[in-house]
Parts: structure tokens; sequence; C-alpha cells
């Protein structure tokens, strides 16, 4: 899913440590390979430890008009064309929460060359590679996915997509129904396919995702999946949901996934950290649903749940 504009509640959290894979974008409020270029840019590193206040941050910046996001588990990095930049206001905006930054000077770059450069295929246990069009096939795995990130999230770089594919390892999604929950690229939809699901519905709130999702389905060959824009839980049922989203979405739809998830069905949940299990546990507990695996990868995890037999 994208990052939303200000002021929605739930801009989407850091991804992983590569920094040509790891920028959140946020012209159009999107994210991926890079947008801008031929540009200087100045950057604003802002020392931040916890999660909820970088994401403040960033919804305030990008009011401002700050491009791209960098998150880390110890600061911010913020992005902004120079002749955009306004000193004496980023000090008024930061002085008052009590926050210090630090800027350089960023010269003009081709990201979208930079970016297929750095770019590079990532393997899931010898069970799935996921490579761009631009690379070479890879041997000796059993799934092979083509996908194109262009604006979108969803590589297996990040430790929660890599998780989510781990997770679906374990899954029977022969003759099943799935759905998709924020696709992003279409990565886990098209893996569902692969998997032999009868039917995978793959849906987004965001424009560029369900553009970017369409493109990465036709070109992996698949016939079973069907993507739609959408920012709700539609009617199910469905034998198996994938949601790697974040923790407020997750809370806010949990209900209303168990309500379209047959009886023992499964849901796997991610995009979430180590310290946001126990609020989920407990919307977990209060909806029927029991947690019954738990793959940790840094300070991220995923979680396996099960729809109860009543």
């Amino acid at each position: 899913m994208r990052v939303p504009n200000p002021p929605l509640a739930h801009p989407v959290r850091s991804r992983n440590s590569n920094f040509f894979q790891n920028l959140i974008w946020v012209c159009g409020a999107s994210r991926g390979p890079f947008i801008f270029v031929f540009m200087n840019h100045i950057q604003v590193t802002i020392p931040a430890r916890d999660v909820e206040e970088q994401e403040m941050f960033i919804a305030l910046m990008a009011a401002m008009g700050y491009e791209g996001f960098e998150q880390e588990e110890e600061m911010l990095r913020a992005f902004i064309p120079e002749e955009q930049f306004d000193k004496g206001m980023l000090v008024s905006l930061l002085e008052p929460l009590g926050a210090t930054f630090e800027t350089e000077r960023i010269k003009e770059t081709n990201w979208n060359e930079e970016w297929e450069k750095n770019f590079q295929p990532v393997v899931v246990d010898g069970f799935c590679a996921i490579r761009a069009h631009f690379h070479a096939p890879i041997a000796g795995v059993e799934h092979e996915l083509v996908i194109t990130p262009k604006m979108s999230f969803g590589t297996g770089h990040h430790a929660t997509t890599f998780m989510m594919i781990q997770a679906m390892q374990q899954l029977d999604l022969k003759g099943r129904r799935v759905f998709d929950f924020g696709t992003g690229t279409g990565v886990l939809a098209i893996l569902a396919e692969r998997l032999g699901a009868a039917s995978v519905l793959a849906t987004d709130n965001d424009d560029w995702s369900i553009e970017n999702a369409r493109e990465n389905v036709t070109n992996n060959g698949c016939t079973a999946i069907r993507v739609v824009k959408m920012d709700r839980v539609p009617e199910g049922p469905f034998d198996a949901i994938l949601a790697n989203i974040n923790k407020h979405v997750i809370i806010g739809q949990l209900a209303a996934l168990e309500q379209q998830l047959t009886p023992g069905g499964v849901i796997l949940l991610s995009g979430l950290l180590d310290s946001d299990f126990q609020d989920i546990e407990n919307e977990a507990v209060k909806n029927n649903i029991s947690i019954s695996v738990r793959i940790t990868k840094g300070s991220w995890i995923c979680l396996r749940t099960e729809k109860r037999l009543k």
C-alpha cells in the first residue's frame, strides 16, 4: 500500500537497509524506484528512535514539500529539492517538538539508473526467487517471480515481505480462495496463484499500486488473479487472507477480515514491529482468531493466525 498523504493516521513504516530500496517517496505519496531525476536535493537527518515519532515527522514534512523519506532504527532522513528547502521553516517546525537536524546537499543523480544498478534479486529459502525483468533467470528455486516495483512496495527485500513469503511456504492453497489485502506490486497474489489458488482477489487503495500489480500479474502469466482498487474489506468468503500492511490498518480491519474468512481459514499478518505483538494478540482474541506461528526478522514480525472453529 502507499504512504498516505497527511493527515491520514497510518503512514507506512520503514523498509530495509539498502539505500536504493529503502526510500519512501511521497510525490503522489507513494514509494519505490525513484521519481526525481537530475535535480539537486537537500537531505535532512533527524535523530528519532520512536517509529510513531518518525511517522509524525513524515506527515508534517510531506505537507512542506519533502518528497522522500528513509527510515532507520535511530534516525529519519528526509529529502527535498534544493530550491524548495527553507531552513527557517524547518526550524520553526522541529524546534517546538524538541527535534534537532543536520543537512547535506545531494548532487543531481539519475535515481532510476542508480536503483537498477543496486536492485538485486531476492531468494527466499530456495522456495521463491524474485527478480526484475533486467535480471537473468534464477535456477534452483521452486517459484520464480518477475516483479518490477515502480511506485509500489513488495519486492521481497523488506523483512515483512520476505517473512510473508516464508510463511506462504507452509500454506496449502490448492483450490483455495485467497484475498491479498494491500497488494502493492502483487507479489503475494502472484505467488498464491503459483501455489495453486483457484482464485485470488488483490486489492489496494493506491492507483500506482493497482497499475503496477496488474502489469506484474500479466507479465507473470497469471489468470486467476483479479486486481481491484478498494479501501475496504470485500465480501468473501476466503480460505486464506494475506495482509502485509501495518498495525493500525490490521487492528482497524481485523474484525472485518474475520467475518470474510472461512472457519479454520488462515490469515497471514505482517507490516508489524515486534513491539506491536501484544496489541495484535489482544485484537485477535476479541475476534475469534488464534495466533499459531510467529516469525521474526530483525525488529519485524509475521504472524500466522487461524479462525477458530466454533
